[in-house]
């Protein structure tokens, strides 16, 4: 009697201790200061422990500690002058920076420029800058948006203005894995201010395919890595706006959007799936990244980035902050 007592008590403690967020704990905010970055992209780095964040004002990349620590960690002046980092992600296996460049079009260069560009995190070296183009349609409104990392080190780019996928080698030769009809099958609603941006954010699912999001419909798709067949998952809810995306190491998916953030789950392996909690963000701040940090810990970038694209505006402070599921804290728990 008292064995099953001590068992029923010690496995009430470890489903407590299991809850995502412990009550009471309040989210991690991290406040940093770096004159007119003006972050689109971040990302985590679980070897070094810290965040790696973009710019769009300046060709170069910082780290920041989780006390807001910011210490400068590479600065690319080759690059095209007036580009921008968006997309980034760590390649853990080859421990290297994936850089999303894209500068948009102007006057001087009515053609923008949009590449992947390879870091080695130890050196912080270059490893590769591989050029993104489409040789068979126009590339007036191409954007290199964000892009994930599979396990043998092959990147994938969403474009923005084209509506179709990039596929990058570990040697940075580039190809096209997916144009499916499937992104362009769905209505776009003209009259917002993102209808011209489509494909977004992308991540690497461990089972071996990519989901991907579009702004412009709000929709969410399933592309397999091999062949680019790509389809969209059944949702009970249009992601508004969506943005960035990641996935935490319970297989819980993230999009983020300037207003909110969506938990997401499935139990089929991505066919249907299901928003099961929505977060509030700052709308003003405007987040537009989601990562995934130390002991599975989710936090969006404040990166008031539309104020730095208008380039009339001058700041120095950002913002990275943790996001909790308010249906996860709050979730009961179970004593048997």
């Amino acid at each position: 009697m008292k064995l099953s007592f001590l068992f029923s008590t010690l496995l009430f403690i470890f489903i407590t201790l299991s809850v995502p967020f412990a009550a009471g704990r309040k989210p991690h905010v991290i406040n940093f200061r770096s004159r007119n970055l003006f972050p689109e992209s971040f990302t985590w780095d679980p070897k070094s422990q810290h965040f790696i964040v973009g710019s769009t004002r300046h060709q170069k990349l910082i780290a920041v500690s989780d006390a807001g620590v910011v210490e400068s960690l590479i600065t690319d002046t080759s690059l095209p002058e007036n580009s921008s980092f968006l997309g980034l992600t760590v390649d853990r296996y080859n421990n290297r920076l994936l850089a999303c460049i894209h500068r948009p079009p102007s006057p001087e260069s009515p053609t923008p420029f949009n590449a992947l560009a390879s870091y080695d995190l130890q050196s912080n070296r270059r490893l590769f800058l591989s050029p993104l183009l489409d040789e068979i349609e126009t590339v007036e409104n191409a954007v290199a948006n964000d892009v994930a990392v599979d396990f043998h080190g092959n990147a994938y780019v969403t474009n923005s203005g084209g509506d179709f996928i990039w596929k990058i080698t570990l040697n940075g030769d580039v190809s096209i894995l997916s144009k499916s009809k499937a992104f362009k099958s769905h209505p776009v609603d003209t009259t917002t201010d993102y209808h011209k941006c489509g494909l977004n954010g992308v991540v690497f699912s461990p089972r071996g395919y990519l989901l991907v999001v579009q702004s412009n419909t709000g929709k969410l798709f399933k592309v397999n890595v091999d062949d680019g067949v790509a389809r969209a998952v059944i949702l009970n809810r249009d992601l508004t706006a969506a943005d960035g995306i990641t996935i935490r190491g319970d297989g819980v998916v993230l999009v983020v959007s300037q207003e909110k953030l969506y938990f997401l789950n499935s139990n089929d392996g991505w066919g249907e799936g299901g928003v099961y909690d929505e977060t509030a963000l700052e709308r003003e701040r405007f987040a537009t990244a989601v990562t995934v940090g130390d002991e599975r810990r989710v936090y969006v970038l404040y990166g008031h980035v539309m104020k730095g694209i208008n380039g009339n505006e001058e700041r120095d402070e950002f913002g990275i902050a943790e996001v909790e599921s308010e249906k996860e804290s709050e979730e009961e728990p179970i004593c048997l």
